[in-house]
């Protein structure tokens, strides 16, 4: 289903386009001030992060799932995105049940703050699920 096969995060970030990059590397940054010892593993050649059960990942457009882009910029996902308070309705659910996602065109999209309110409260909802 995938065009590339990445055996490691570098190789993941060097295959990037520059302003998906820049995304990236700010929403990474963001991930691992904002949650200590969180693990970083490939899956589905892009990064996904855990604690108790799995998070987040990041998607960036140019990584293709199928044949044909779908969207673009770099999508934040919170894998248990549904169990989240979403009131202001931040979050983009599209289709799906579970998975809810945020896209970012650049890093001047990011709100950091409020992004990282939505990571706390992942946390949260990561350790509740791992008891």
């Amino acid at each position: 289903m995938q065009s590339v096969d990445f055996r490691s995060v570098d190789e993941f970030l060097d295959y990037l386009p520059a302003d998906e990059l820049k995304i990236v590397e700010r929403l990474r940054k963001i991930i691992f001030d904002s949650v200590p010892g969180i693990t970083e593993k490939l899956s589905y050649n892009v990064p996904f992060y855990k604690m108790n059960t799995g998070m987040f990942f990041i998607w960036p457009a140019a990584i293709l799932w199928g044949k044909t882009k779908s969207y673009t910029g770099v999508r934040f996902g919170f894998q248990q995105g549904y169990l989240l308070a979403d009131e202001i309705n931040y979050l983009d659910k599209g289709e799906r049940k579970q998975v809810y996602y945020k896209d970012f065109l650049s890093i001047k999209d990011i709100d950091t703050e409020l992004l990282k309110s939505y990571i706390f409260e992942a946390v949260v909802v990561d350790e509740q699920l791992g008891m």
